[in-house]
């Protein structure tokens, strides 16, 4: 295991809580800010000194590479407490020399001169969470935002980037959301935001499915029968013209979710799918930096209760089957052999040979990928299968335990399911 060059700061402050969302946030309400005597000023400098304290706790390691400020809506924060932060990653690992600082910004938390203290502070790269250029959608969303706001900061974002004062920048947007259940009308209205995107031209784009999380206000509408979503077909559907758009504009697709100009991919971003290690700060934050993750208390109370231990609870391992899922996300796959050495792909090859033979699974020397963009449109299938299989590798290995453990005699023979499995 490489040693840890990478940091995420989990920022949880929101204005409100988006209909979608099952991330761990605080809302704070619509007049939420920073500045001091504002509602909510208290609650985040309280949380801001925990998470400077953890900071200043961590255990050594190399310089980092690569920073990334996420929630929640960072851009609450002021840009004095965003230097702050940054300097206290400085000051326990250094920052090597054109490190990647990615901070989240909502469209409607900033402006042009807010904007500009924050790249001061040291940000180099921004996350912009637009997810749709219409005003309906947005309401529905439960965004705070409206189209112009989102219009107006990227033309902002963009001319940092011309002037030299921002390095990249990438813009999120939402596919396959409620009511879009008429092929003909969704796929026109998407083509419809996937060109004001392109027109905006930003170096990354990050194009995400809408996905039901439980206790989200989306999945209590859908348990009623209140929200109608698209199906698989018509999701695969605008995932395909979201390739063909974005190819065709140059974009480069490296990540399930994720187009790139050349040069721009998001470094951070790449580290968490390619399995290295990485530190986490802050409520509801994960860690790995060696390998060993560690995930913190969702909720304030737990988190500050958390850092008050004297000896914290341990890590885990990666597992397995969280790696095979990632890896496959990524344009360039997974290394299978190296990831399953002690369990052997061969039949895993004969579980999948449907996909194989679709075009949709593509296996080059030891590496196996996703074809794009069939493949990865689809993905869900080859995922599903995947992790059945990872699952049934695993009830076998507990049951070869188990009857080990209860014989005093010889091992018993060899039984179904691990053994069966392998080359």
């Amino acid at each position: 295991m490489f040693p840890p060059r990478s940091a995420y700061l989990h920022i949880p402050f929101c204005h409100r809580r988006c209909f979608y969302c099952d991330f761990p946030v605080v809302p704070l309400g619509d007049r939420a800010s920073a500045e001091p005597g504002a509602p909510g000023a208290a609650s985040i400098a309280a949380y801001l000194t925990l998470l400077l304290g953890e900071i200043a706790a961590a255990s050594p390691g190399p310089p980092l590479s690569t920073v990334y400020l996420g929630g929640g809506t960072p851009s609450l924060l002021l840009p004095a407490q965003v230097g702050a932060l940054l300097a206290a990653l400085r000051e326990r690992f250094g920052l090597v020399p054109g490190a990647e600082i990615s901070l989240e910004l909502d469209p409607a938390s900033f402006d042009q001169t807010r904007l500009a203290a924050y790249l001061q502070s040291g940000v180099n790269r921004v996350s912009l969470g637009g997810q749709s250029f219409d005003d309906g959608v947005l309401a529905g969303l439960g965004r705070r935002h409206c189209g112009a706001d989102l219009l107006e900061a990227a033309g902002w974002l963009a001319a940092a980037q011309r002037q030299g004062a921002l390095a990249s920048w990438s813009l999120d947007l939402i596919q396959g959301l409620p009511g879009q259940t008429v092929p003909g009308e969704a796929l026109a209205s998407w083509r419809q935001q996937l060109g004001q995107a392109i027109a905006l031209a930003p170096p990354h784009l990050s194009i995400y499915d809408l996905s039901l999380e439980p206790g989200t206000v989306f999945a209590r509408r859908h348990g009623r029968g209140q929200l109608e979503l698209p199906d698989a077909d018509l999701g695969a559907d605008l995932m395909e013209l979201t390739w063909a758009e974005l190819s065709a504009a140059g974009y480069g697709h490296y990540e399930i979710s994720n187009y790139a100009l050349p040069g721009h991919a998001c470094r951070h971003n790449r580290v968490y799918w390619s399995g290295a290690g990485w530190w986490g700060f802050g409520m509801g934050a994960t860690s790995a930096p060696w390998g060993e993750r560690l995930a913190r208390p969702r909720s304030r109370e737990g988190y500050a209760a958390w850092l008050a231990e004297p000896v914290r609870e341990g890590g885990s391992g990666v597992p397995v089957d969280e790696r095979l899922l990632v890896g496959l996300r990524r344009r360039e796959g997974v290394h299978l052999p190296l990831l399953l050495a002690q369990v052997g792909v061969g039949a895993l090859r004969q579980r999948l040979q449907p996909w194989l033979e679709a075009g949709l699974l593509r296996i080059e020397g030891p590496r196996w990928r996703l074809t794009d963009p069939a493949g990865l449109a689809l993905s869900n299938g080859v995922l599903r299968e995947l992790l059945a299989w990872w699952q049934e590798q695993q009830e076998g290995l507990e049951l070869a335990g188990a009857r080990s453990q209860s014989s005093c005699a010889a091992p018993p023979a060899p039984g179904p399911g691990l053994a069966a499995a392998l080359d």
